[in-house]
Formats: C-alpha cells, structure tokens, sequence
C-alpha cells in the first residue's frame, strides 16, 4: 500500500509517496513564486498551487518504483493563514492573502483594542495578529468591498486543494485555529467571532479532525493521475501541526523547531492552555489534542536574503565557508530578523530587521553568523514564552531547511542550552501527511501511535557549555534591541522621508 503526503507551502509544493512501512518511496517537488505588490504585502494564486500540485503528482506516479494501483490515501500540510475566497461558481475571485502578510495591523489593532484580548482569547484562545485570517477578511470587506459581497467559500491553502480534488469544501481543526475565527477549545468555529467578520456558517467549510476521511478523489481526477476512484483523501494539517508528526513530536514535553521560510517553535500540551500574555498561539493539534507555537515570520527567508539577494550568491554553501573555525558566542554583531514584521512575541507587524554592532573590522562571516544567531534569539523568545508557562521541555528536534546548516543546528542548541536532536527521516509536514494518510485508512488506531513508530534520532547536537553561558550575555543584548528601535519602527512616513 502507497499514501500521499501534500506539503503546501510558500515557496514550493512537495509530493512525498510512503508506503505501510513508513518507507519514503519517493519525492517531488515545484516551485512557484511570491508576489509583493505593497510593502508588507505578501499573496499567491491558488489556481497556481493546484496545477504545481497535480504536476507533482504526475511525476511521483510515473516513477517506475510506484504502482499508481498501491495508492490508498492521500492527505496534506499546507501553509496556514492564508485566505483563499470563492464565489458561486467556485472561482478564485483575488489572489489568497498569506500568512507573513502585513497588510491588516490597523484590523487587529481595532480586535485587540476595541473588541478586546480578552474576549478574543476566551472566544478563539487567541488574539488578532496580522498573519491571521479574520484580519484579512475585516480588511477585504473595507478596502475590497465589492470583492468581499461576491465571497462564497472562506476557505484555507491546504483545503483549496482538498476541495479541488475532492469536491469537499472541509478543512481541519489545526488549521482552523489559525483563523481566528475558531474557538479553539471546542474545536468549533466562534459564532461571536463569524458574526463580527459578516460570514455565516454556510460560508465556513466543515470541520473535521486531521486524521479523518472527507471524501475520495472526484472521478475525472483519479482518471488523470491514472489513480483509483476509491483513493480516500484524509483532511490534513496546517504544516506546522504535519510536520510535528511526520518528527513524532507528539507528547507532552516534546519540542519541535521548524526552521524554514518562517521559524516556529511547536509544543505538544496534553489540555487546552492559553499564554497569560498572549506570546505564543493556542491551537487544536494533529493527535486530536492541543499544541502552543510560537512563529517568527523571518527564518530561512532572512539567511536566503542575506546570502543571495545582498551578498549575491547563488546558493548558500559557498558563503558558509567563511565560517569555519568561527568562535561561536563572540560576535560583536547582533541581527534583529524582523524582515516582515513579527508575530511572536512582540506582534508588530511594522517591526523591521537591523544589524547592530558593526565597525570598519565587521567581517562577511560575522554578519552571515548574525542572521542565524538573531533567528535562534527569536526562537529562545517563543521557548522562554513556553517555560514560562511552567511547561518543562526534555526533548528538542529540528527540521526545515536549516536543520540541513551544521553550523546553525549548533547554534540553536547553544543558544537554547539544550540537546537538540536530529531526525533520520526529515520530510516535514508531506510524511506527516502521509501518516494522517495511514491513520484516516485504518493502519493505525490512532495519529501519536503511528508517529511514534516511524521516527528516530540519527544524531544529537550538544550545546557547549562555554558557548552556552556567552549565547545567554548575547540575548541578554538582543532583548533590548526591539524595546530600543520599537519607537522608530512606528514613526509616520512622512517623518522618515
């Protein structure tokens, strides 16, 4: 038997085939792009998702190694956030507004302020942030009013696919308590909140948990991809919920650091908990139970940044030579990584990045070192968020693309002063699909039992002691950094100019 796993995400669509065993049969990948077309604007075509999704699909499956016959089930981790918004025909009526868009700050000030973090919190567990999705749709109905009438189907990035492969108009509960539209504790959607955005229930796709079957593929689909017409497609999981399966960070006590385009820090919590100061995000998880994540918006985005659009490389290894032999807590030079604003745990959506500490003896290496040590500072802020709240935490993993970087990965566990361990198998949120894929066919009894069978540790990084106690006076800097630009970042335009 053969499972899909979908990984959605913001710069590529991943295909991941696995079979019974857990066995990574094969891989494919598509890029596709980010358009800007304001500062602090981030959007994609979700019609565009689709047809890179279907063509890797059809690759997979004309593997010689995969016999399309053996496919049971198909499932995804997809990009959170994001609003994707049809008509009564079905069509894309705007571009879907993403996850690291910025553009609402002034709908959550009004939710945060007026409506109130304490409404918010008891209604969704949470409070506004600009990446999530009630904001974008408040902004839509003032500055697109016209676009926002003809609204239909609300839907999410995952579950467009979902629903063009399928028919179903569903999503999960994962990624549903990204909306902001969600009461996260009842795994419903907020009736309080559906009401102040003008959505009813019909206009909401239906809930399911992540393991659980929404339907099959649509005949003509199947037919395409040369697949059958009883493949089961499994609900999904926002990336980050995916991806701590596919690692098997599923218990309490468990860490997962994801570093790609954006950072997050993924909790396990055997109940609903809320962060007094709303630092990190109360979410329904994969298991059927709940996890806390705290998300920086600028992680493998800011290093490919500095490596290839300022410094001009092509790719990352040959700048990362310049490293070797670096000393590693002694760099003068600190890097605030808030190239696209932050969500956790300042929630500024006008935060920008900065380097400080730079003389006329600042080195290439020691600003290339700064960009990963300010994206690990970030993350210390999320993991001291989660301590903080009395949550004690004995086992860290790392995935993403800077799991891959040997000198990013020390850092990270300097700068935690924790082991971090490395997976042998580290295919994010498409082999997490894959075992929700599993789940939702009737391999397993349930999501943790079968994340715990698949994964393993290849290799632990240590955190050096001597390295350790430097990282903590380095923090001790970077954490007054945003408190001291704070002032700036919010000036007027005009005032810059």
């Amino acid at each position: 038997m053969l499972f899909i796993g979908i990984d959605l995400g913001t710069s590529a669509v991943k295909a991941v085939v696995a079979d019974e065993e857990g066995t990574v049969v094969a891989t494919c990948a598509r890029e596709y792009s980010c358009e800007h077309p304001h500062l602090g604007w981030s959007e994609q075509d979700p019609r565009v998702w689709y047809t890179q999704s279907l063509s890797a699909i059809r690759e997979l499956l004309s593997s010689p190694v995969i016999d399309a016959k053996e496919v049971r089930g198909i499932s995804f981790g997809g990009q959170m956030h994001g609003l994707v918004v049809l008509d009564k025909d079905d069509n894309v009526i705007r571009p879907a507004i993403l996850w690291n868009d910025g553009r609402s700050e002034r709908e959550c000030e009004y939710l945060n302020k007026e409506i109130g973090t304490t409404k918010l919190s008891e209604w969704c567990g949470n409070i506004a942030f600009p990446g999530f999705t009630a904001p974008k749709l408040l902004w839509m109905r003032k500055n697109e009013p016209e676009l926002f009438d003809r609204i239909r189907k609300v839907m999410l990035p995952k579950d467009y696919l979902v629903f063009r492969l399928s028919g179903s108009f569903s999503t999960d509960v994962s990624d549903a308590s990204g909306t902001l539209l969600f009461d996260v504790r009842a795994r419903n959607w907020s009736e309080p909140m559906l009401d102040l955005c003008g959505l009813s229930h019909d206009q909401v796709p239906k809930v399911y948990e992540s393991y659980e079957r929404v339907g099959t593929l649509l005949v003509d689909i199947a037919d395409e991809l040369g697949l059958s017409h009883e493949v089961v497609v499994i609900a999904g999981a926002g990336d980050n919920a995916a991806a701590a399966i596919g690692c098997g960070v599923v218990d309490e006590g468990q860490c997962n650091i994801s570093i790609g385009t954006s950072g997050t820090l993924f909790v396990p919590s055997n109940s609903f908990r809320v962060d007094k100061r709303n630092s990190l995000h109360s979410f329904a998880d994969a298991t059927g139970g709940y996890h806390l994540m705290g998300c920086i918006l600028s992680a493998a985005s800011a290093y490919s940044w500095w490596v290839q659009d300022v410094l001009g490389s092509d790719g990352l290894s040959p700048r990362d030579r310049g490293l070797d032999g670096i000393e590693l807590g002694t760099n003068p030079v600190l890097f605030l990584p808030y190239l696209m604003g932050e969500r956790s745990p300042v929630n500024d959506a006008l935060a920008r990045g900065a380097f400080v500490g730079m003389s006329l003896s600042t080195s290439q290496a020691q600003m290339t070192l700064a960009v990963m040590e300010g994206v690990a500072f970030a993350l210390r802020d999320s993991f001291e968020c989660a301590r903080g709240m009395g949550i004690e935490i004995n086992r860290v993993t790392m995935c993403g693309g800077g799991a891959k970087n040997p000198i990013w990965r020390k850092v990270i566990a300097d700068v935690l002063d924790e082991p971090v361990c490395l997976l042998r198998r580290e295919e994010g949120p498409g082999f997490g699909a894959c075992i929700l894929a599993m789940v939702g066919c009737g391999l397993f009894p349930n999501v943790a039992s079968a994340a715990r069978r698949f994964n393993g540790v290849e290799k632990t990084i240590e955190p050096d002691v001597t390295e350790a106690v430097a990282y903590k006076r380095m923090y001790a800097r970077y954490g007054r950094l945003y408190p001291a630009l704070k002032e700036l970042f919010h000036l007027p335009e005009a005032e810059l100019s």
